[in-house]
């Protein structure tokens, strides 16, 4: 199972991420977006962020997650590689751990994520968790 992939959008990126669980599936969201911005094998998880969010739809869940681990990014001038979710898809809460570095440049810096849009996006479960976003980049 490829853990996500991209998709062709005018001056946008598209994501499809897939995952076992809905945890996976939004770990594997987020391991999307940063590899957009950098290569994720050269980002040390050396620094911990904890954070929980809470929302009024699964789908804004992953919206309202990604959104804010941009938002780290800004705030704490970090990158991240590693990424640990608790989900309760019942009540729409999210725990989560967000691990990685300082911005450098040994972290192959490519493209910036301006923001994450709810065009195109669709969560849907069959065997597998997928969910289908874009990126403004």
């Amino acid at each position: 199972m490829e853990m996500y992939e991209y998709f062709d959008v005018t001056a946008d990126v598209g994501i499809i991420a897939r995952g076992i669980s809905i945890d996976e599936l939004f770990v594997n969201s987020a391991r999307a977006v940063f590899n957009v911005m950098a290569n994720l094998d050269k980002i040390k998880p050396v620094k911990e962020v904890s954070f929980e969010i809470s929302s009024n739809s699964i789908e804004e869940l992953i919206l309202d997650y990604l959104t804010y681990l941009l938002a780290l990014k800004d705030i704490h001038g970090m990158l991240f590689s590693e990424f640990e979710v608790g989900i309760d898809d019942n009540n729409f809460k999210l725990r989560g751990i967000a691990r990685g570095d300082e911005i450098k440049e040994e972290h192959e810096i490519k493209t910036e994520v301006k923001a994450i849009t709810y065009h195109l996006m669709e969560i849907k479960k069959n065997k597998l968790w997928e969910v289908k976003f874009v990126v403004d980049v």
